[in-house]
């Protein structure tokens, strides 16, 4: 069974910076294209950030120069960095993870989802 965990997130002050973490397990990470969605209270789930399975990384314009991601395949784990959040960060972030089962490889690539993490800024 595939798993995404989040963690990291939690009530931080305009200005300030979050950390959100997301530990994979039962999915072939190296080779897995790994993003960070978040949602906002009425608001359609949107694209963070993204890294592909070279290490190529994509940002949204709403984040870009302040957030940075990064993957460690020797720990199975991405990483998402804010800076100078604003209280228009505050949502629910998601990690994604389109990769391969290792439990059922013939199945191929499919889109997995963490539980979520709460990011709050406030003002």
């Amino acid at each position: 069974q595939v798993q995404l965990v989040e963690s990291g997130g939690g009530l931080v002050q305009t200005g300030g910076s979050l950390r959100v973490s997301c530990e994979a397990s039962g999915i072939m990470f190296d080779s897995a294209e790994l993003a960070w969605y978040r949602q906002a209270p009425g608001k359609q789930r949107e694209q963070v950030a993204s890294i592909s399975r070279t290490g190529s990384t994509k940002y949204a314009a709403s984040v870009k120069g302040r957030v940075a991601l990064s993957r460690d395949n020797a720990k199975d784990t991405l990483t998402l960095q804010i800076d100078r959040l604003t209280p228009e960060d505050t949502a629910v972030y998601y990690c994604n993870a389109r990769g391969r089962n290792i439990y059922d490889l013939h199945s191929g690539d499919r889109d997995y989802w963490g539980q979520g993490t709460q990011v709050t800024v406030s003002s």
